[in-house]
């Protein structure tokens, strides 16, 4: 499957704006699924873009894969640690360490979305 995790520069349901830069080049990180428990697939491929932060990703487990298929996991969300913020009618977000990226039922950033899935 392949995504946005972030889309940069839209205000979340959280009231935090991801500024484009803001995860640098981010190392490995997990696939969980609802921000919680064991991972449930390896992300293979992870970078920026002109829209944000894009995965490609392999989901292992069975469950979570049927989930993402069916729709019921829609969306991508970005778990992180702020490190450099902006505060005004928004918290910007300028620098963050990626923690883990989850595939969610309502994403924070609603455009956050699997965009393709395929049976590789």
């Amino acid at each position: 499957m392949r995504g946005h995790a972030a889309v940069y520069d839209r205000v979340d349901r959280a009231g935090d704006v991801i500024r484009r830069g803001a995860f640098g080049a981010p190392g490995a990180v997990p696939l969980l699924m609802q921000h919680r428990g064991e991972p449930v697939g390896t992300i293979e491929a992870i970078g920026e873009d002109a829209r944000g932060l894009w995965i490609a990703a392999r989901v292992d487990d069975a469950e979570a894969a049927r989930l993402v298929r069916c729709g019921a996991l829609p969306g991508l969300s970005v778990g992180y640690r702020p490190v450099g913020t902006r505060q005004g009618a928004w918290r910007e977000i300028l620098a963050a360490e990626l923690v883990e990226v989850s595939l969610v039922a309502q994403p924070a950033q609603a455009l956050a979305r699997v965009e393709t899935i395929s049976d590789d």
